[in-house]
């Protein structure tokens, strides 16, 4: 086994360690910090009959709200953690969307043919980058699965850069606790990928840069 397999296989692990009792209260805890998703959800336009995948799923809640606003996409997702996909299939089976396709894989080490996909039109992550250790290598795969034309849409915690120092320290020690670190590189990597592709970028802070948003669109294939 490699030592990519064996990091992986570790942080497998730990997320289900950490889920396995976590995520029945998932859901009801971190709406209360977790900002930013519904307006992500909101603009991602998807189209009718578009295939719509999710990094790092778990409790399969915002693929339910996807699938509510947008009835017509075809729902996929991927969790490196079995404990929270059993939740989101649950989830997803009470909302009548048995028809999304969950796999456990590694965001950092998949394609859109390990769902018998030749891409996605919309790729969504969700506050996962900053629990990703190897967070730029998901997205390159995340931008490498998008179909052209294309979108990833990015919701994570900002650097909190209109708060006072202090209370950008306790989060982030807080947030340390639960193997959290923001990404203060994620707009940055964000620019290089879409000058290397052509690719159009929306880059937002809200609530003075607690959560950042980020929209980066594939070009289209040239006629």
């Amino acid at each position: 086994m490699s030592a990519v397999q064996v990091a992986q296989n570790n942080h497998a692990r730990l997320m289900d360690r950490m889920y396995r009792y976590q995520r029945y209260i998932y859901d009801a805890t971190r709406k209360y910090y977790l900002f930013g998703r519904d307006t992500m959800i909101r603009e991602l336009a998807a189209p009718t009959g578009a295939s719509v995948l999710e990094i790092g799923c778990g409790t399969g809640r915002n693929l339910a709200m996807i699938g509510d606003l947008y009835p017509g996409v075809h729902l996929f997702g991927l969790d490196i953690s079995a404990e929270m996909l059993t939740s989101a299939r649950a989830k997803l089976g009470r909302r009548g969307r048995r028809d999304a396709t969950l796999i456990a894989a590694d965001a950092t080490n998949f394609s859109a043919a390990d769902f018998g996909e030749s891409g996605f039109e919309r790729i969504v992550i969700s506050y996962a980058l900053s629990m990703i250790p190897e967070w730029e290598r998901a997205i390159d795969a995340a931008i490498a699965a998008l179909k052209p034309g294309g979108s990833l849409h990015i919701a994570d915690f900002g650097q909190q850069e209109g708060w006072p120092g202090g209370f950008r320290s306790l989060l982030q020690a807080w947030l340390r606790r639960f193997h959290v670190t923001p990404r203060e590189m994620l707009f940055e990597v964000l620019r290089r990928n879409g000058e290397r592709h052509g690719a159009a970028l929306e880059l937002k802070s809200i609530g003075r840069g607690y959560a950042w948003l980020a929209v980066y669109r594939r070009p289209a294939a040239a006629e």
